[in-house]
């Protein structure tokens, strides 16, 4: 049997500090990081990623020295920060002569990459530094293994109606509008964008619902009419959209109704 509150004076630190250092990676990334220093760094420059690495240090120092002052004129603490700056500006570094190199493309997909590698170090270089015991990562993965069946549940709901949703509007409504003088290299661009828009929007409304908030669902569908309202002076168009909406919602909104079941015992669309 663990002592839960035992556990959680173990576990604390390690979370405090990441919060700490993790908002300092983010402020010096998108906040702090101006279009100069970023022109700079993309002509390999050195002088662009001397003013970042030197901004993330400082912005590291102030914001632990606000969560934990303590730790500040330690040795040890000073160390984590200079490395963590340094395997920062390393990862810019690679990054951008992978780029420029042409080995990798400068897309989304490599900024996603990118982010959660400098996430993957930062959670690295705190359990390092704090050094949790085993008995705190056993009672974690047994919290995990507790809740598997919940995790597994809104993992298959999820994938479920926002990517087996959209094959199925998709194949189903798909051949319903097509634009006279249209290639059908058009028509298969303007059906991949409704199929990309329509993830995003399923999974914002069977969040909303999931949250017990339809008026954010309702926020969503409004703002979606909106940006597609010039097209929908074409009346095959508006059939279109229309058909393929509420049957993306009725998707959505059947998702969130097993979830809400499953997990709560009850249906409820508003707290």
């Amino acid at each position: 049997m663990y002592n839960t509150d035992l556990l959680h004076e173990m576990i604390h630190p390690v979370y405090d500090l990441f919060l700490a250092i993790y908002l300092a990676h983010l402020l010096t990334d998108f906040v702090f990081q101006t279009t100069r220093i970023v022109s700079h760094k993309h002509h390999g420059e050195w002088r662009g990623y001397l003013i970042h690495g030197v901004t993330h240090y400082l912005t590291v120092l102030v914001i632990v020295a606000l969560a934990d002052p303590r730790l500040l004129p330690t040795l040890s603490f000073q160390l984590l920060a200079v490395s963590l700056s340094l395997v920062h500006l390393l990862l810019d570094w690679t990054k951008f002569i992978l780029t420029k190199s042409h080995r990798i493309p400068d897309n989304a997909r490599t900024f996603v990459v990118d982010q959660a590698i400098h996430l993957v170090t930062v959670i690295g270089a705190v359990f390092i530094f704090v050094r949790p015991p085993l008995q705190a990562f056993v009672w974690w993965f047994h919290r995990i293994r507790f809740l598997e069946e919940s995790i597994l549940l809104v993992s298959v709901v999820y994938v479920l109606v926002i990517f087996g949703g959209g094959y199925f509007i998709r194949v189903l409504i798909g051949p319903l509008w097509k634009e006279e003088g249209q290639t059908k290299k058009e028509h298969e661009e303007v059906i991949n964008a409704g199929l990309y828009i329509g993830w995003l929007e399923r999974f914002l409304i069977l969040t909303a619902l999931f949250l017990q908030s339809p008026a954010t669902a309702g926020f969503i569908l409004a703002a979606k009419s909106i940006a597609r309202y010039p097209e929908l002076k074409s009346v095959r168009f508006a059939e279109y959209f229309l058909i393929g909406t509420l049957l993306s919602v009725a998707i959505a909104i059947g998702g969130a109704t097993i979830l809400l079941k499953a997990l709560y015992g009850t249906v409820t669309l508003g707290k």
